[in-house]
């Protein structure tokens, strides 16, 4: 994938093909927070496991039920600050 680019896959709300990532910020079975090459994603859901992750090429697959996908620009703030503004 060319730098900076992120695609999303979804496949019947369970299973996630994503690019793009950058880095697992938080991560347990209901909610995930991504930095990707576009902004920050939170994926809300339920029983989340995820299967694939490489942070050198950027692609993370993951299984359970997808509830609800976020983004958030953002790029520079990082930290407790950014994750409470994320969760209000």
């Amino acid at each position: 994938m060319a730098d900076g680019q992120h695609q999303l896959s979804i496949i019947n709300r369970e299973k996630l093909v994503i690019s793009g990532v950058l880095q697992v910020l938080n991560y347990d079975e209901e909610e995930i927070l991504l930095e990707t090459t576009l902004g920050y994603l939170v994926i809300k859901g339920s029983n989340f496991n995820i299967s694939n992750l490489s942070l050198e090429t950027g692609n993370l697959e993951l299984s359970g039920r997808v509830n609800n996908l976020s983004y958030s620009e953002g790029k520079g703030a990082r930290g407790k600050g950014l994750m409470q503004r994320l969760f209000r």
